[in-house]
């Protein structure tokens, strides 16, 4: 069986590098792990309607995988039809908005967000909200940048590093949550420049999935 980890945006190269980042996770005895393209996606979930935009292919999609998976992974930090899929699926559901938050909070006590666009930002604290993690939340700030532009490693590490940094000094964060997908390659020189644990959100939603599946075939062998 397979965890299926499904990129909502149409970018094959944001979903090369969250495919590179999930290599730790394969491990021998462990679900096949499997990075998907939404092909019917915008180029990045960067507003509100770009998030409804995408359910419905996403439905569609996790409906085809569904005798072959394990698990889905939702690659975007808004978790676009989170709530739908668990309903549509039998499986295990993941967002990695959601499960990154929930890997920072047990990792430090006030994480920061890095976000794309200004634009992200009310959309992530809506969500937050929602989830009832507001207090812990130091800020959620943007590097300005759309999730194309992340393409420029350099220009990119160095407004993540710039807005890591504030968020540590100014804001309290002890830990730090990358707020896209397309950051993942940048997870362990961003550690190194703040000196504060990052959390992949991708990384967090696959070792859920890994979690959750092997308990669910460690409690069928011993049936």
């Amino acid at each position: 069986m397979t965890i299926f980890v499904i990129n909502p945006n149409c970018l094959t190269q944001v979903t090369s590098g969250i495919d590179k980042a999930m290599d730790p996770f394969r491990i021998g005895g462990a679900p096949d792990i499997q990075c998907l393209t939404l092909a019917d996606g915008p180029p990045g979930i960067q507003t509100q309607a770009h998030v409804d935009l995408v359910v419905q292919p996403l439905l569609r999609e996790a409906a085809r995988l569904e005798d072959q998976a394990s698990a889905f992974v939702i690659a975007c930090f808004s978790d676009p039809g989170l709530y739908a899929l668990r309903e549509q699926s039998r499986l295990p559901v993941f967002g990695i908005a959601e499960s990154g938050v929930l890997a920072a909070l047990s990792l430090g006590h006030r994480f920061g967000v890095i976000s794309i666009l200004q634009t992200s930002v009310a959309r992530h604290l809506r969500y937050f909200g929602a989830m009832g993690v507001s207090s812990r939340l130091a800020a959620d700030m943007a590097i300005g940048l759309s999730v194309s532009e992340l393409s420029d490693d350099e220009r990119t590490l160095d407004r993540m590093t710039e807005v890591g940094c504030q968020l540590r000094q100014q804001h309290g964060a002890d830990v730090l949550v990358m707020g896209c997908a397309g950051m993942a390659r940048f997870r362990d020189t961003l550690a190194e420049r703040t000196g504060l644990p990052v959390v992949e959100p991708t990384q967090a939603a696959v070792g859920d999935a890994l979690t959750q599946s092997l308990m669910v075939r460690q409690t069928t062998i011993h049936r």
